[in-house]
């Protein structure tokens, strides 16, 4: 097929010289193209700036008041590994409850003792917390117990010296027990608890296994109460009251039921023998048991007699909801009657919790807060190794024991130096895997340095990073390296745990002459 000449004659006019598209596309053909490649797109930079030189002016953002050399840039997790190898993440799982952030790796800090025992991180749940006041002691221990919570941890704080836990307890709903001036609240030291309603559900070696288990720690409770008053008990007084709280809850007539008793029902069964008792505990007769037992006998009378009659002397008149997360014995209105009251009725708390807590046999994980727990150490050796036995068996018995302190030098107050108390007081520390050391004057830094092996540069933590804002602290769990932990709380958290609200209350006028 060809085309016209007029055709023909307007493509030569065109252009002198034809190339092959031009003589095809003439001819009605198509010349066979080579597609382009396509053309790559910029790149935009990854690691462009960010921020200006002194970053966002708004809170939280990293603005700096006066200019850095530095400018902030955005990367890549790829380039930031190049340019920082060195990086390293967390140590420990992320596990338990959410504390705040980990100032070395910039990342979350989380807190599970049981979890970390489990995982062979440490080899105990316990827990001991050293912090100069206004530190955030109080505020990292609380926050540590109401973050638990979301796990099914439940609480126990044995003996609020200071009321700093109440304020948490009336938020979640639960009313405190507080006991001292002006208060209804009765406990007695020697309260069965479950086991009352539990003993005709036991066979009889369940009867004696538990009972016995019973008795030995009333008796530990009472040579130390009786220590409390400067009496140093022998052997066969602890025979004696071991024969003594036998009797009186009913273990001699058969396990049928056991009889709730208190302290004055044991001072008055001592001062008071019957034929059987001084027959069974082989004295020769009842003036040799008065005269033996005449400095237990008194040591106890003075205890129910003393700054804490009424308090420790008569049945329990309320009963703890074990439903609830938390529950707290808070001792702030003992203050009045001295470190002798406080002391003791730390001492009655201890055991009593101990007790109550053992019989929950639900299988559930407890945190038990010991606070200002060298208070109760100082009564004597037997409060010592009271507290040393809880520690060891916390493992067993499934509680996280936390024993807050000021510094190491508190458990060396329990005695003279180089006594048993003493020596036992000190290996407390070893007993308590999470260390929490909260900012501390160089001199104690350098005993807790002595006692956890601490390295120059976490010494300089405790020292410096931590003295500069509250909640700053180094937790040091054994051998592993100490982390610098911000303990981070919500504002509804620092309303709550406002240790400082007496400080801002309201002073009350003089009076104007």
């Amino acid at each position: 097929m060809s085309r016209g000449p007029a055709a023909r004659t307007a493509a030569r006019r065109t252009n002198g010289t034809r190339d092959a598209a031009s003589l095809l596309s003439t001819f009605g053909g198509q010349v066979p193209t080579r597609a382009e490649p396509p053309v790559a797109p910029v790149r935009e930079r990854v690691n462009r700036p960010l921020a200006s030189r002194r970053g966002h002016a708004r809170a939280g953002q990293g603005w700096a008041p006066v200019e850095p050399p530095l400018v902030v840039y955005q990367a890549a997790t790829s380039e930031i590994g190049g340019l920082f190898p060195l990086l390293a993440a967390d140590q420990l799982p992320a596990v338990g409850a959410r504390m705040g952030y980990d100032a070395l790796s910039g990342g979350a800090f989380h807190a599970h003792p049981v979890e970390w025992v489990l995982r062979g991180i440490a080899t105990n749940p316990n827990m001991v917390i050293f912090g100069e006041p206004g530190r955030g002691k109080s505020s990292t221990v609380v926050a540590f117990a109401l973050r638990m919570m979301l796990f099914g941890v439940k609480t126990l704080i044995s003996g609020d010296v200071k009321g700093e836990y109440t304020p948490l307890l009336r938020g979640l709903g639960i009313t405190p027990i507080q006991l001292g001036r002006g208060s209804f609240a009765r406990l007695n030291a020697l309260d069965l608890g479950p086991i009352a309603a539990r003993w005709p559900t036991w066979s009889t070696a369940r009867q004696r296994e538990e009972l016995a288990g019973v008795l030995g720690r009333w008796t530990k409770l009472l040579v130390a109460l009786a220590e409390a008053q400067g009496y140093a008990p022998s052997v066969t007084d602890e025979a004696v009251l071991s024969q003594v709280l036998r009797r009186l809850v009913g273990a001699a007539d058969g396990y049928t039921e056991l009889r709730p008793i208190t302290i004055p029902d044991v001072a008055r069964c001592l001062s008071d023998p019957s034929e059987g008792l001084v027959a069974d505990t082989r004295f020769a007769g009842r003036r040799e048991f008065l005269d033996t037992l005449r400095p237990m006998t008194d040591a106890l009378t003075n205890l129910v007699s003393g700054p804490l009659a009424g308090l420790f002397d008569e049945h329990t008149n309320f009963d703890l909801d074990w439903d609830a997360p938390i529950q707290s014995m808070d001792l702030s209105l003992l203050r009045s009657r001295g470190d002798q009251a406080v002391a003791v009725a730390l001492t009655c708390l201890g055991s009593w919790s101990s007790l109550i807590t053992d019989l929950q046999d639900d299988g559930e994980v407890r945190i038990v807060i010991r606070d200002e727990v060298w208070r109760q150490m100082r009564l004597g050796l037997r409060a010592v190794q009271a507290v040393d036995s809880d520690l060891r068996l916390s493992r067993a018995e499934k509680k996280v024991q936390v024993l807050v302190m000021h510094k190491p030098s508190d458990p060396l107050s329990v005695g003279a130096a180089g006594s048993q108390e003493v020596a036992i007081a000190k290996d407390l520390l070893a007993l308590c895997s999470t260390r929490i050391l909260c900012g501390q004057s160089t001199r104690v830094a350098d005993e807790l340095a002595d006692d956890f092996g601490l390295s120059e540069k976490e010494q300089q933590v405790i020292t410096g990073w931590a003295m500069e804002r509250p909640g700053r602290a180094l937790w040091k769990i054994e051998n592993q390296p100490g982390c610098k932990v911000q303990t981070v709380l919500s504002p509804t958290e620092l309303a709550v745990f406002d240790t400082n609200a007496q400080l801002r209350s309201r002073p009350i006028s003089p009076a104007v002459p």
